[in-house]
């Protein structure tokens, strides 16, 4: 049975999409059966695996509000073991569908069962919001990762997703965890970078990642040939600290052996 993992921050411009993207590309290059699901109206986890989502014809739309099997929705990319199930604008008048709707947090849920036992790992993109659409994600997660920039204001608004993670688990998922806090955007020149590292680490310890997401070129032109940095480049800085991040994840989960070489950069 796959883990499903929810990468969420309500915070914009954190790294969400970048983050799945990657890190599902690597975990499907490690032979690990891999589903992204595009829960973001914006569609950009769509759009950045080579997808238009204007010829979305079936998407996590169709599943959530008109119950269609979400194997229907489910498109295979061009990397071996990652599929994606799309997003497409529609998904923005889901909120409002929703609100009228029995069990409305769970809607996410009862689709994803069905495809569960088909991938070692489902990673949910959310939406920069913590709407009803994230907290469906959030209710259908084992885990949820959350990205946090190195840069100024990155705690802004931390406390607010982790409450809304509380709630989550008192009412609706009592066994979502979270499987860690990722420092991305992070440049060893700015001092700033560094102190955000260290800001982090001293709030939260162990739930932070030893891996680190450098602000890297490559990663930032991958979306826009449809292609993961991992297929764009495959020796970029962007595309071996995705790699590290499913190795630490998988060593975590007990699914590759401790001894296994993670280069992490840890710089604190």
């Amino acid at each position: 049975m796959g883990k499903i993992i929810a990468i969420a921050n309500q915070k914009g411009g954190v790294g969400k999409t970048t983050t799945t993207i990657n890190l599902a590309a690597s975990f499907a290059a490690l032979e690990f059966r891999t589903l992204i699901i595009d829960a973001d109206p914006q569609a950009n986890s769509t759009s950045g695996l080579g997808f238009d989502p204007k010829e979305v014809r079936t998407s996590i739309y169709e599943t959530i509000i008109d119950d269609v099997d979400a194997h229907e929705a489910i498109i295979e990319t061009e990397i071996p073991f990652l599929h994606i199930i799309p997003s497409h604008i529609d998904l923005v008048g889901a909120e409002i569908e929703l609100i009228n709707m029995t069990d409305r947090e769970w809607m996410m849920k009862r689709s994803v069962e069905k495809i569960k036992d088909d991938y070692d790992f489902i990673l949910i993109d959310c939406s920069p919001s913590l709407g009803i659409i994230t907290v469906n994600a959030l209710t259908a997660a084992d885990s949820i990762i959350i990205p946090v920039q190195c840069e100024y204001f990155a705690l802004e608004g931390l406390g607010k997703l982790l409450n809304t993670i509380k709630i989550v688990q008192n009412n609706l998922n009592p066994a979502l965890e979270i499987e860690g806090i990722l420092l991305t955007m992070y440049d060893s020149r700015v001092r700033l970078s560094n102190q955000v590292v260290e800001e982090v680490r001293t709030h939260f310890q162990k739930l932070v990642f030893d891996t680190i997401i450098q602000r890297n070129i490559r990663l930032s032109e991958a979306p826009s040939f449809g292609l993961p940095a991992l297929l764009y480049d495959a020796n970029s800085k962007g595309s071996i600290n995705h790699i590290n991040l499913a190795k630490e994840i998988l060593i975590k989960n007990g699914l590759m052996p401790v001894d296994e070489e993670v280069q992490t950069e840890k710089t604190i």
